[in-house]
């Protein structure tokens, strides 16, 4: 660390702003209305990072709104910072490739050209329990600018901080590249599935889709529509395994990975895939490599498949199908279902949904043909997805066993 200068962040922070900046909360509630359906611009919160999904419970603004709080537009690469729940936490915005605009409780950071403004994200994001210290308040904790103003850190010269930068945001893209395949492949997967058992144009014997060219069908009184003839509607625990999730006394926790990975909810999806931050010596209920696990506590909806054995705690079900090639049509029914499972969930403080209302759940199942046909289309697309999954979960292993490295001076990056 020779080479390294000790810096306040308040002599080279270009702009330091968050929601209020815009006016008085009087004001702004007479000119800013939130709303849970697309508009012309996003209002980032810190539950997208957190989760992180940029996709899922949304707000919105018009494209008027947006204008008004010109002060508080942000852009790819700008530094987000939590003010309250968590003060101290940091997040680099992503390009969305839509206006975005920051929400309340988030300082926005961004840094004049003497500094790498993704380097400093990183020096930032290793150095958060250090950010998290100038955080007080006998209530509610908070971060106030002048705290952020006043952090002081130890940074190389811009020539090497921009290698650094360039080094973690090539693991970046590529986490990134690999997030938008998977994604590519589930819409792909997603619109067959519709085509076939929603449209129900699915290949006829002489391969023309099946109901525009005039194939039969059949009011069915469950569904209280019309479906092809001779397919059934069936409940899902006649055709999988349901398993419930319930937490094991809390004294068989811990963190330092002794027993089974434990699954509570949505904190426990990362990338996509899951992960135990918790481990219990006494597991319960498990699941088991290629069972899907649902959320069904708070966050309704995440559905994606185990690689592994775990744990299945409070928040999660899993569903284990009775024939391997049923898999990929019991994944898309369910998430049919998803909306359904939300408005029925019940609860006083935290609302979820019952085992009836998983293992009730209708399934329109045609003939063994057509669910193979499909399990061979669809089966590769969900292969690629677990392959990338893998390939991220490594890059985020090795980004994350560099960024210290790279942070103190311990490994430096020459071109």
């Amino acid at each position: 660390m020779n080479n390294f200068t000790r810096i306040t962040l308040g002599d080279y922070i270009e702009t330091l702003t968050d929601y209020h900046a815009n006016g008085s909360y009087k004001v702004l509630k007479e000119n800013v209305e939130l709303k849970d359906n697309p508009d012309y611009a996003i209002m980032i919160r810190t539950l997208n990072f957190e989760r992180p999904d940029f996709k899922d419970d949304l707000i919105y603004l018009n494209e008027k709104e947006y204008n008004y709080l010109r002060k508080t537009k942000v852009y790819p690469n700008d530094i987000l910072m939590n003010k309250i729940a968590n003060p101290g936490s940091v997040y680099l915005m992503p390009d969305l490739k839509t206006p975005v605009s920051l929400a309340m409780n988030l300082f926005l950071i961004r840094f004049n050209s003497e500094l790498n403004q993704q380097y400093m994200y990183y020096l930032m994001k290793s150095n958060e329990k250090y950010i998290k210290q100038f955080a007080n308040g006998t209530t509610t904790l908070t971060i106030t600018k002048d705290a952020v103003r006043g952090l002081e850190f130890n940074v190389p010269p811009k020539e090497e901080q921009d290698n650094i930068a360039a080094v973690l945001s090539t693991i970046e893209a590529k986490i990134e590249k690999n997030d938008k395949i998977n994604s590519d492949l589930e819409k792909m997967a997603e619109l067959i599935y519709k085509y076939w058992f929603v449209q129900f144009d699915f290949p006829d014997i002489n391969g023309k889709p099946y109901k525009s060219s005039g194939g039969k069908m059949i009011y069915n009184e469950k569904l209280k529509r019309e479906i092809p003839v001779f397919w059934e509607v069936k409940e899902l625990e006649t055709i999988a395994t349901c398993i419930m999730g319930q937490s094991p006394k809390g004294d068989t926790y811990n963190t330092e990975r002794v027993g089974t990975p434990l699954i509570n909810g949505p904190a426990d999806y990362k990338n996509g895939a899951l992960f135990g931050r918790t481990y219990t010596t006494a597991p319960t209920r498990l699941c088991e490599k290629d069972d899907m696990v649902l959320c069904i506590r708070a966050t309704i909806g995440n559905l994606v498949y185990s690689e592994e054995s775990f744990c299945l705690g409070r928040g999660v079900a899993a569903v284990r199908p009775n024939n391997e090639i049923k898999s990929e049509l019991i994944y898309f029914q369910i998430l049919q279902e998803i909306e359904r499972f939300k408005m029925q969930a019940t609860g006083s403080i935290i609302k979820g949904i019952t085992k009836d209302d998983l293992t009730k759940s209708k399934c329109l199942i045609p003939n063994e043909k057509l669910i193979l046909q499909f399990h061979k289309l669809v089966k590769p697309m969900f292969d690629k997805q677990r392959k990338n999954r893998e390939e991220t979960l490594k890059l985020i292993e090795l980004r994350d066993w560099l960024l210290p490295m790279l942070m103190n001076g311990q490994v430096s990056v020459k071109y």
